[in-house]
């Protein structure tokens, strides 16, 4: 298991693709590892030097005690590029990823060749604080089922759930082996997010990707972002829930591609 000391913890992380092209670093939303990112990874690593991994209490990376902060996240992503002799890389990532990696363009925008934030927020409004609230009670309780029965009718469309009961069950399985602790210290982090008046200072070429059918962080908070970031981009996927890379993956990946062939590189 490839792990690495970064900003004073164990990461875990995966390098896909060929060793001399330009670096595409993708952070996790909250409940995500790297295998979740299954749909991508040979799509993208064919072009890309695709650099995936576990933040700080997800999974297979260290899981020290909270609280925990995107802005300790991003230091995190610093560290481990560090660790990799990596100076610059395009940095993207859905959901909680998103948003980490808005604060890395925030706080390292010489390392940042461009962002690409997937169904991301940048401040969070009653409803979503509201929903939150009720992942971070079966979180509290330590009780995987309700989690899950909470979490994945925010995070996918009723047609995707339809048609996925096998996924939908391998996917509670994993919730059984969840650290509750450690979930629990990234929700807070999230909670702690309010950014929008910062985003104008990213200068980085950006996309901004929302899902048409996502319920959790609807289209309205990408318009904030893409308003916000100088000359973002702003793309809609069509019939998809939050899940949008899992519902969707050949637009998602064709949109990342695309982005990413205009500026220049791979």
């Amino acid at each position: 298991m490839p792990t690495i000391t970064a900003n004073g913890i164990e990461l875990y992380y995966e390098l896909h693709g060929p060793a001399d092209a330009d670096v595409l670093a993708l952070s996790n939303g909250i409940l995500m590892s790297t295998a979740s990112w299954a749909y991508q990874t040979a799509a993208l690593a064919r072009h890309y030097r695709l650099l995936l991994y576990d933040c700080r209490g997800m999974w297979q990376s260290a899981h020290p005690p909270g609280p925990y902060s995107m802005a300790q996240h991003a230091d995190d992503l610093a560290a481990l590029l560090d660790g990799l002799n990596i100076d610059q890389a395009h940095v993207g990532g859905a959901s909680y990823g998103a948003e980490i990696s808005m604060v890395f363009a925030l706080k390292y925008p010489q390392r940042t060749r461009s962002l690409i934030a997937a169904t991301a927020v940048s401040e969070i409004g009653p409803l979503l604080r509201s929903m939150t609230a009720q992942w971070l009670a079966a979180a509290a309780a330590h009780d995987p089922g309700w989690l899950f029965r909470t979490v994945a009718p925010l995070t996918f469309s009723g047609g995707w759930i339809a048609a996925n009961q096998a996924l939908l069950e391998q996917a509670r399985a994993r919730y059984e082996t969840l650290d509750f602790d450690a979930f629990l210290a990234l929700l807070e982090s999230f909670l702690e997010l309010d950014i929008s008046a910062e985003l104008h200072r990213i200068s980085a070429p950006t996309l901004v990707v929302a899902a048409e059918n996502d319920i959790l962080k609807p289209r309205p908070y990408s318009e904030i972002i893409a308003r916000a970031i100088p000359n973002a981009h702003l793309a809609i996927i069509p019939h998809a829930g939050h899940a949008a890379m899992w519902e969707q993956p050949g637009l998602f990946n064709a949109l990342i591609l695309g982005f990413l062939a205009q500026q220049g590189e791979g």
